[in-house]
């Protein structure tokens, strides 16, 4: 593909003045969080007891909450993109909700849905399942707020791509499952994988929801953000270590979504020229 030349690329000096005020606005507190770290006792801040099962619960239950948000989110962002009906735009607005409303609203929500009184709870209950307070509700806690990540990031990406190589895969008489299996998610996997991991690094930082929905018990609920926040109290060079070790593991997570959103970006030109 031809590059741009450098003239089509030049932006104005005052636009790149504001965007290294902004990148400062996000680096200096990093730095400074660094600054704070007591170097000396890092490895036994991190390597404590409690500091190992929020970690462990944190990275179990957000690939829990990943894979529920591919095995819904996929099949959810292909309806939108892909159908037309009667208050889709309701529809959608109301699945990406959880992106603007606080965490906390949503571990109400949940708590009135799935907690011992709750809309579903009681069901539960009856058969003696409870979900609120358990790991289980952390996993439906992450699912909750990153879900909208991958059926936005997914969407897009069915709308980019078109559907010219479905509408041929039909004509030549592939079955809906087979154009699906074979041509709609090949061409889309980069976005599933990218949105993937962003649901990932969302359901690894979530504090609100899980705190209301699922309370805070060392090893069952208790999760890395969680600790982060109780270690401030009552030790803070431990909580300023451990948010060092999630803001290293939302560097990486972030890093694979960048690289899998360029392929995507590269995929989907290539098919839309």
């Amino acid at each position: 593909m031809p590059r741009r030349s450098s003239a089509a690329a030049a932006v104005p000096g005052w636009v790149l003045s504001v965007a290294i005020i902004g990148a400062s606005f996000v680096l200096l507190p990093l730095i400074g969080m660094v600054t704070r770290v007591n170097w000396a006792e890092f490895v036994p801040l991190v390597t404590s007891e409690s500091s190992i099962d929020a970690l462990l619960l944190s990275l179990r239950t957000s690939l829990s909450a990943t894979v529920l948000c591919v095995l819904l989110g996929v099949p959810m962002a292909i309806v939108l993109a892909r159908t037309d009906f009667w208050g889709q735009k309701l529809l959608r607005s109301l699945v990406l909700l959880p992106l603007v409303l606080p965490p906390v609203v949503g571990g109400i929500a949940l708590l009135a849905t799935f907690g011992r009184r709750g809309l579903l709870g009681q069901s539960f209950e009856a058969m003696g399942i409870t979900i609120a307070f358990s790991t289980t509700a952390v996993v439906l806690a992450q699912t909750f707020v990153a879900l909208p990540f991958l059926v936005l990031s997914l969407e897009g990406a069915l709308r980019t791509v078109g559907t010219r190589y479905e509408a041929i895969g039909a004509t030549l008489g592939a079955r809906p499952t087979t154009v699906l299996r074979r041509i709609t998610l090949p061409l889309v996997l980069p976005a599933v994988i990218s949105g993937a991991v962003l649901s990932f690094a969302r359901a690894l930082g979530e504090f609100g929801a899980t705190l209301t929905f699922a309370g805070s018990l060392q090893g069952v609920t208790r999760t890395l953000p969680l600790e982060i926040y109780l270690q401030r109290e009552t030790d803070p060079d431990a909580a300023v270590a451990l948010s060092l070790v999630l803001v290293a593991v939302a560097v990486i997570v972030v890093a694979v979504a960048h690289q899998a959103g360029e392929a995507n970006g590269f995929r989907l030109r290539r098919s839309a020229s």
